[in-house]
C-alpha cells in the first residue's frame, strides 16, 4: 500500500510541473518544454516499472500467463488473434515461456498511449493525471491487460472523433481489436456521442432504451455471439455500480448546469457530455449485460478530460475553488474506496509481488 501510494503522490507531483500549452519558440527548446520532458519521462518509467517487473499481480495473471503457455502449446484460447501473435513471437524471440516480457510490452504500450492521450487532449494536463491516477485507471491495468491497452487506445482515439477523422478512428479501432474485441463497440457509441443530437431525437431515443428492459434474453445471446466462453457460466449474471451511477450523474448535473456556456456549440464537450449521458443510460437500463462495465468504461474515461474543463469555466472564483477542491476530494475518497478492495479477489492488486524477490505460483497446466 505505501508503495502505491508513494508512486500515485510522487508521479502527481511530478505531472503537476507539466505545461502540455507551452509557449513555443521557433528553433529553441523552452525552458518549460524541457521539464515537460523530464517529468513526463519520469513520470512514465515510474509508471511502467510498477507494472513491469510486478509477478503475479493482478486477479488474473496467472489466468493470462496459462492463456500464454496454451497458445504456445497452440491449443486453444478465448483471447485475440493479436494476443496470440504477440505471445508466439516473444516466446519465440526468448527460446522460452517469457511470460514476463509480455506483461512488460503490454505495460509499455498502455502507459505510454494514455499519457499520450492525456498529454495531446487534456486542457489541465496535472489535473486529468490526478484524476487518472485517483480514479484507479493506472492500478486497474495490473489486471485485464488486454482490455486496458484497448482502454487506452479508445481514449487516444477520441481526437479523430473530435476531429471528423472517422478513417484513422475505424482503422485504428480495428488495430485495437486484435488485442480485445470489445473496443470495436466504440465504433458506433463515438459516432452516435458524437451526432449533435436535438431534445426531440432523445425522446426517439427511449424506446430504444425501453428494448434493454423487455428483451434482455435476446441482447444476452448477442453477447453469448461476441464472447462464447461467457456461456453458461457466472459472467452472464451481470451487475451494474452505484458508484459509477453516481459519479455520472453528478457529471450530468455539473455539465447542465455550464451547458449553454461550456458545452452546447462545442464539439468537443458535447462529445464528452453525450458519452457521460451514454454511460449513465447503459448503467442504468443494462445492468443484466455482463460486459457493462467494460463498455461503461469507454465512455467514462472522458471523464478525466471533460471535468476539468467544466470547473475551470465557473466565472464565480469562490465556486470554481469549491467545486474543484469537491472534485479533488471526491477522486480521493473513490481512491481510498478503490484501495480498500486492493485484497480482494475481483482485483488483487495487493498484495505487491516483484519477480526479484518471489517466484511464479503454479498454473493450471502445471498442476495437471
Amino acid at each position: 500500500m505505501i508503495l502505491y501510494l508513494t508512486v500515485a503522490v510522487g508521479t502527481v507531483l511530478l505531472a503537476g510541473m507539466v505545461d502540455n500549452h507551452p509557449n513555443v519558440q521557433p528553433y529553441k527548446i523552452t525552458r518549460q518544454q524541457m521539464c515537460n520532458r523530464i517529468c513526463l519521462l519520469a513520470v512514465f518509467l515510474i509508471l511502467f516499472a510498477l507494472s513491469a517487473c510486478r509477478l503475479n499481480v493482478g486477479n488474473d495473471y496467472a489466468k493470462y500467463v496459462e492463456f500464454m503457455h496454451l497458445v504456445n502449446c497452440d491449443a486453444y484460447v478465448p483471447t485475440e488473434a493479436g494476443f496470440n501473435l504477440l505471445v508466439k513471437i516473444i516466446y519465440g524471440i526468448s527460446g522460452f515461456e517469457n511470460f514476463l516480457l509480455v506483461f512488460a510490452v503490454y505495460a509499455f504500450a498502455t502507459i505510454l498511449l494514455f499519457l499520450v492521450a492525456i498529454y495531446e487532449q487534456s486542457d489541465e494536463f496535472p489535473m486529468t493525471y490526478f484524476l487518472f491516477m485517483s480514479l484507479g485507471y493506472y492500478f486497474q491495468t495490473f489486471s485485464t491487460v488486454r482490455y486496458y491497452l484497448a482502454l487506452a487506445i479508445a481514449l487516444y482515439s477520441m481526437k479523430f472523433v473530435i476531429r471528423k477523422q472517422w478513417g484513422r478512428f475505424i482503422m485504428l479501432v480495428i488495430l485495437g481489436s486484435f488485442f480485445h474485441k470489445s473496443l470495436l463497440v466504440v465504433i458506433p457509441l463515438y459516432f452516435m456521442a458524437s451526432v449533435a443530437w436535438k431534445k426531440w431525437h432523445l425522446v426517439l431515443m427511449a424506446p430504444l432504451c425501453a428494448t434493454f428492459l423487455l428483451f434482455q434474453d435476446f441482447y444476452l445471446k448477442v453477447v453469448v455471439l461476441l464472447y462464447p466462453s461467457y456461456e453458461d457460466t457466472e459472467y452472464l449474471e451481470g451487475g451494474t455500480s452505484y458508484i459509477n451511477i453516481l459519479r455520472c450523474l453528478a457529471v450530468l448535473v455539473l455539465s447542465l448546469i455550464y451547458y449553454k456556456k461550456a458545452v452546447r456549440g462545442n464539439r468537443r464537450m458535447q462529445f464528452y457530455f453525450y458519452l457521460n449521458l451514454g454511460a449513465l443510460v447503459l448503467y442504468v437500463f443494462c445492468s443484466f449485460l455482463p460486459i457493462i462495465s467494460r463498455i461503461g468504461y469507454y465512455l467514462t474515461i472522458s471523464h478525466i478530460l471533460f471535468l476539468p474543463v467544466l470547473v475551470r469555466e465557473t466565472e464565480n472564483i469562490k465556486l470554481r475553488k469549491f467545486l474543484r477542491a469537491g472534485m479533488i476530494a471526491a477522486a480521493i475518497l473513490y481512491f481510498t474506496l478503490f484501495m480498500s478492495r486492493a485484497y480482494d479477489d475481483g482485483l488483487r492488486i495487493l498484495p505487491y509481488q516483484s519477480f526479484f524477490f518471489h517466484d511464479m505460483v503454479d498454473i493450471l497446466s502445471d498442476v495437471n
